[in-house]
């Protein structure tokens, strides 16, 4: 093999880990979240979590990215460590699917339909479809497609590439002698484990192993340990990315190591012993691309059938190693762990994490509202002290999920992700403001303790019914967000309107009664003061319920709502404005 070969090599193993990328990214966007969602909440049975976990490796072609998220949920509490350990064991499994794929490349026959099953046969076709997707989609799915395709492509290409710069090095003594070495089982399992841990992916490094047994220097014998080092190797990622986090999480990434240890152990104790005894044909016969996808899957299938009904002894090896000090036992859950780095690579996930955030924060805001509502009417230190404490919490909410949606927005967004992200940050603005205007209505209430004043009877009456509509507005707008209820968000902006006209009439009944003496100035300030922060309020709702309805209608602007409805919408707008305006007359 002269230099060019070795370019050439290298020119392919770079395709080859370039196109893995790219297609495992590509799987990731179109999956939207859901892949996450679905571990997140399916994991309570053993053989469930494994299914589960063979499933969405097998969709996202990744076993690292599988056991990287798994830690993250249970760095943020989202899952915990026994049911992280089916997951973890399935994502194994969903891993051979790659190297059946690849060996694919290895096809050989006269046949035309066999042919056209050789990936360098249909992958020209793939990546005109993808590059077609790619560049004259419109949507998001249709890109992510496109990129899918040229992922696969490409990753054949440079596997095909690989295989061929590697061919002539089978007429190489050098390259032959120094594969001897790989005999060593020790070796070999040293080799596999340090290349996978370098490349960070036991799928390419299979893939390379089944790219070099095209030179024919590869024996199952000599190829065992080299497997079952690879499966060790993928470890390190998830022990790198549990860096920094909680005891579980680390937990869960020593759960991943211990379970390709002893099944490394028992496997290659099983082999050789087998081997030794009844001596092994095969052990001797040259392994090919396909035979090394079935000693992967083998092992695999193997590792998991004898080790999933020791999944609480695995548990207990890793409370062993990281034992749970008493610290950890009295800690509180920290609400804010869901807001997890390793998120940000799946960020429709991230979304949902943030998005679940800010539905605590929406419903601690609407209580704080309507308890400093009910101080004016029955006045307490302690509801007022309650008022505080939520305000001060809503901020650090606001503080948090802001500087991460922040971070969020800086990664690679489809569109759609990118209006979800804009209209979390706003929504979350406008629930801060409302629990500010809890704290102003306190401090009125306050005004009106400590001078022992109180409306008219007519003003009472009137900012009741102020006070009811804010109520109503208030609790539509929270339950359309928990609920994501487009049609629940659109009846918040016929309410705005006639809060709109309460506020105008509340305040001009009011300079009627200060004419006739009926009521101070004093007081009158108070009512002004009170009925401003009533219509900001409103008029927050009606900032969060239109952003909801910018997601289904990109084309809707914030403030002109009322102008883009079509004649249908107009009719129902105008039903509930009357409904609405009928129920709260003054």
């Amino acid at each position: 093999m002269d230099v060019f070969g070795v370019l050439t090599l290298i020119g392919g193993l770079a395709l080859f880990l370039y196109g893995m990328n790219t297609m495992g990214a590509g799987l990731e966007k179109m999956s939207g979240g859901r892949l996450e969602r679905i571990l997140e909440k399916l994991t309570s049975n053993p053989i469930r979590a494994v299914l589960l976990g063979a499933g969405v490796t097998a969709v996202i072609q990744s076993s690292s990215a599988t056991t990287v998220m798994v830690v993250g949920f249970v760095n943020s509490g989202i899952m915990k460590l026994s049911q992280a350990v089916g997951i973890i064991m399935g994502a194994n499994v969903g891993t051979t699917i790659t190297a059946w794929l690849l060996s694919l490349t290895g096809i050989e026959s006269g046949s035309f339909f066999i042919k056209m099953l050789k990936p360098s046969s249909f992958a020209p076709i793939l990546a005109l479809i993808g590059i077609i997707f790619l560049m004259s989609g419109k949507s998001d799915r249709k890109k992510d497609i496109g990129q899918i395709l040229l992922g696969f492509t490409i990753l054949m290409f440079g596997m095909d590439t690989m295989s061929g710069a590697v061919k002539p090095l089978a007429d190489v003594p050098e390259f032959t002698n120094l594969l001897t070495m790989f005999k060593n089982p020790l070796i070999g399992v040293i080799a596999g484990a340090l290349l996978t841990a370098v490349i960070q992916s036991s799928s390419a490094s299979v893939g390379i192993l089944q790219a070099l047994s095209v030179t024919g220097a590869f024996t199952f014998g000599s190829a065992i340990p080299i497997i079952m080092g690879q499966n060790i190797g993928t470890c390190v990622t998830a022990m790198i990315s549990s860096i920094g986090t909680n005891k579980s999480a680390r937990r869960t990434a020593f759960v991943h190591l211990y379970f390709n240890l002893i099944g490394t152990i028992l496997f290659m104790t099983l082999f050789f012993a087998g081997n030794a005894v009844f001596s092994f044909q095969f052990a001797d016969e040259t392994i090919g691309a396909p035979g090394i996808a079935l000693v992967h899957t083998i092992f695999n299938l193997f590792t998991t059938f004898i080790l999933l009904p020791f999944t609480k002894g695995l548990e207990k090896l890793a409370y062993l190693t990281l034992p749970k000090t008493e610290d950890e036992k009295n800690a509180s859950i920290d609400v804010f762990t869901i807001l997890d780095e390793r998120f940000l690579s799946t960020p429709a996930f991230a979304i949902e994490q943030c998005r679940s955030l800010v539905a605590q924060m929406a419903e601690m805001t609407r209580d704080s509202f309507l308890v400093a509502m009910s101080v004016l009417t029955e006045f307490s230190e302690e509801k007022i002290a309650d008022v505080i404490a939520k305000e001060n919490r809503i901020d650090v909410y606001e503080d948090k999920i802001s500087a991460y949606l922040t971070r969020l927005s800086s990664e690679n967004l489809s569109y759609h992700d990118s209006l979800q992200v804009s209209a979390l940050q706003h929504c979350l603005t406008d629930f801060e403001r409302i629990s500010d205007h809890a704290i102003n209505v306190v401090e009125n209430a306050q005004q009106m303790n400590k001078e022992k004043a109180g409306f008219s009877k007519k003003g009472r009456e009137e900012m009741t019914t102020f006070g009811s509509a804010v109520q109503e507005i208030l609790e539509r707008t929270t339950t359309a967000f928990i609920q994501n209820d487009e049609m629940l968000a659109r009846t918040v902006e016929p309410l705005e309107e006639v809060i709109d006209e309460l506020n105008k009439n509340v305040k001009k009944h009011h300079v009627k009664r200060l004419r006739k003496g009926k009521c101070t100035i004093e007081l009158g300030l108070v009512l002004s003061d009170l009925a401003m922060n009533y219509e900001r309020v409103a008029d927050h709702c009606s900032n969060i319920a239109v952003y909801m309805m910018q997601l289904k209608d990109t084309h809707l602007a914030e403030h002109s709502f009322t102008e883009q409805m079509d004649e249908a919408e107009s009719a129902e707008f105008m039903r509930l404005f009357a409904e609405f305006e009928q129920k709260y007359s003054i």
